[in-house]
């Protein structure tokens, strides 16, 4: 909605008053709604273009505009049990899959005893500096994707940005006692897992790959991790 389309609808509303009072022709209000029409349609084209045109910096605004025109939402279907009974309800359709991703899990490795907080202090010594710096968390909050949709935390991204300068301490705090201890914080590990279909049948839970929703503040230690082991084995 631009300024020139709303001026050309709210001229459109006054040429159809006065048609309904008899002070204007039904051509001219009929000229009106072509005007009105040619201006929507241009506003319109030029909104699909930007956003087109900006997918890399707004993914999310260009998925929600292409989502305004289909007709249907897909959900998850009926799917097929073990004994090949069709489940309708949610409840019982979200366990079926997630016992199907559960399955084909495989770990690379064996899960790791979490050290506790005094045991990891012992392995570093006081002269040892930090390994999360502060200046490190506020650059990457800085350069975070606001449009990214928040985690199962409820830690919008833009807040996250625009806060930079206060919690990135706070954040580089907790940063350095789970690298130390091997342990992050509970909510961290949580996701919001979406099943998308990927290709036969949607009645079989097995053509279903799990899309996550993670944490940011998590995200943000997974990229200072992947950092670190960047710049080590360069």
């Amino acid at each position: 909605m631009n300024r020139e389309l709303l001026d050309k609808l709210t001229w459109k509303k006054e040429v159809y008053r006065m048609w309904k009072k008899g002070l204007a022709a039904w051509e001219k209000y009929r000229s009106a709604v072509r005007v009105c029409r040619d201006v929507t349609r241009k506003a319109k084209a030029c909104l699909e273009l930007n956003r087109a045109r900006d997918i890399k910096d707004n993914k999310k605004g260009f998925f929600k505009c292409i989502s305004r025109k289909r007709k249907t939402r897909e959900n998850v279907g009926p799917l097929l049990n073990e004994v090949g009974a069709l489940v309708t309800e949610d409840a019982e359709k979200a366990e079926l899959l997630n016992a199907f991703f559960a399955s084909v899990f495989t770990p690379k490795a064996g899960p790791q005893e979490p050290q506790t907080l005094e045991v990891g202090e012992r392995a570093w010594s006081k002269e040892d500096s930090p390994l999360i710096e502060e200046d490190w968390v506020r650059d990457h909050l800085g350069k975070h994707d606001t449009h990214r949709s928040m985690g199962p935390d409820g830690m919008h991204p833009r807040v996250l940005r625009e806060l930079a300068d206060v919690i990135a301490k706070p954040l580089s705090i907790i940063f350095e006692k789970s690298w130390r201890t091997g342990e992050g914080p509970e909510d961290w590990r949580k996701a919001s897992v979406t099943p998308v279909l990927k290709k036969g049948k949607k009645e079989d839970p097995g053509n279903y790959r799990p899309v996550t929703l993670t944490s940011i503040p998590g995200k943000v230690m997974e990229q200072l991790i992947l950092d670190v082991i960047s710049k080590h084995v360069e």
